[in-house]
């Protein structure tokens, strides 16, 4: 198995078929959501060399934390940052419902104050992948390093592909807590990502600015003013803006 630094990191398929079907057999047998994370957290920290921590969380319509699973302190410490601060490639993976590599934090500008906030932890690279069952985006799952340049687009592949099955099976997860017992208005939200990308269209036009950075302004509208993503991307739409934008 390739570590940072030698060969693109690749997990044999064998191998991550065999980590899968692990998750699948505890995660069956878990009603709490909170539990389920955390065995999740743990084995995407196992799957991938190099990783000193990893972290789940399940998300609202408003980029809130409902659930969230971590293996080391340090992802504890980083994901608080990115909440506290509405930013972050945890919370961009899933607004964006996309995949988020970093290489170097250090030189990455997209969360200026994430960045700052976490500087004096041991996280150098990252990468997110949001947790997308069917139509519904769940959350994120993270990983962290303590060096630059540990993941690259083989950690992006591997984490998407653990990311989707880890999804479904949360999503299946029965009791009060269960992720897929969401509301008609999250499922709403969650299913509105063209609305939210014309959005962004605007702003980039409207501003200069990338895409990155309008979707940054919608995401700390939204949190702002307590609504949704779909809410902030509609005024923008309807051409009566929210306030700050």
């Amino acid at each position: 198995m390739a570590y940072a630094g030698e060969m693109p990191q690749h997990l044999p398929l064998d191998e991550l078929s065999t980590v899968i079907a692990r998750i699948q057999g505890l995660l069956l047998t878990e009603e709490k959501v909170g539990t389920a994370v955390s065995l999740l957290a743990q084995a995407a920290k196992d799957s991938v060399p190099g990783t000193i921590g990893a972290g789940v969380s399940l998300l609202d319509s408003r980029g809130r934390r409902t659930s969230s699973g971590y293996t080391d302190r340090v992802v504890e410490q980083a994901d608080a940052a990115q909440y506290r601060h509405g930013e972050g490639p945890c919370l961009t993976a899933w607004a964006a419902e996309t995949p988020v590599l970093v290489q170097d934090l250090h030189d990455d500008s997209r969360w200026p104050l994430w960045r700052d906030s976490v500087r004096d932890l041991p996280v150098r690279s990252v990468v997110s992948a949001p947790l997308i069952a069917g139509k519904e985006t769940l959350g994120a799952i993270k990983l962290y390093a303590a060096t630059p340049s540990a993941y690259d687009a083989g950690s992006v592949r591997l984490l998407q592909l653990f990311a989707a099955p880890a999804a479904t099976l949360l999503s299946h997860i029965q009791g009060t807590e269960a992720p897929h017992k969401m509301t008609e208005a999250l499922r709403t939200s969650l299913h509105s990502r063209d609305v939210i990308n014309r959005a962004c269209g605007v702003l980039m036009e409207r501003r200069g600015t990338t895409h990155q950075a309008a979707l940054q302004q919608l995401m700390n509208q939204a949190r702002q003013e307590r609504t949704t993503l779909l809410n902030v991307s509609e005024s923008i739409l309807a051409g009566t803006p929210a306030s700050g934008i």
